[in-house]
């Protein structure tokens, strides 16, 4: 009696049955195993604030270039607004590079502190304008004679504040960068003390 056959299809079905199966469950097993706590993840978990300060800044991202323009014309209003007002109060967070430091501020109080003839050139500029185009002799000669006298006295107050001012910043500031300030303080003694910006932190009289 010959043997049963053994079918084809059996064979080839079984084995990649056998095959497909362990991975199948592994699958199943892998997906629906709790992950234990204690186990890395590969990646370090963000603190709350980083994770904060990441979605805050992802939905601050301005998405079109014209979003863009506008929120950089914002912020230019809010920075000038505050240097508005640091130009009035001193502050020196906000003041433009060429008002920050103490040596700039020192510079401002010195000359803030004391009158300067250099201060009342313009009130006194009208006056000598005006004489000059009077068509009298004597008065014009007069006019030219204070544009003389006016001049002179400027050179020479200003003078005596820079080697005034160079031997209290080498005092009070060994160390530190002096370059400019000079020439920055008897820019400022050329200013009216109400037009002045920033504005005198100082009276007249009071040491800096």
């Amino acid at each position: 009696m010959p043997p049963h056959p053994v079918p084809l299809g059996f064979v080839f079905r079984s084995r990649a049955k056998d095959e497909k199966a362990p991975a199948d469950k592994a699958q199943v097993t892998d997906s629906k195993q709790t992950r234990d706590p204690q186990a890395p993840k590969g990646r370090p978990t963000p603190k709350r604030s980083e994770a904060q300060t990441q979605r805050r800044s992802v939905a601050q991202t301005p998405s079109t270039r014209k979003e863009a323009a506008k929120r950089q014309r914002d912020d230019r209003r809010v920075q000038l607004e505050k240097q508005r007002q640091a130009l009035a109060s001193g502050d020196q967070r906000y003041l433009p590079a060429r008002d920050k430091g103490q040596v700039r501020k020192f510079a401002r109080d010195f000359v803030d502190s004391r009158f300067c003839i250099a201060e009342f050139f313009l009130p006194m500029a009208v006056v000598i304008l005006v004489l000059s185009m009077v068509r009298v002799g004597s008065l014009q000669n007069i006019a030219l004679l204070l544009w003389l006298v006016v001049i002179v006295m400027i050179v020479v107050d200003s003078i005596g504040i820079a080697i005034r001012m160079k031997k209290q910043l080498s005092t009070r500031f060994p160390d530190v960068p002096k370059k400019g300030a000079v020439p920055y303080a008897l820019m400022r003694s050329l200013q009216m003390r109400r037009l002045r910006l920033p504005k005198p932190q100082v009276k007249r009289g009071e040491r800096p």
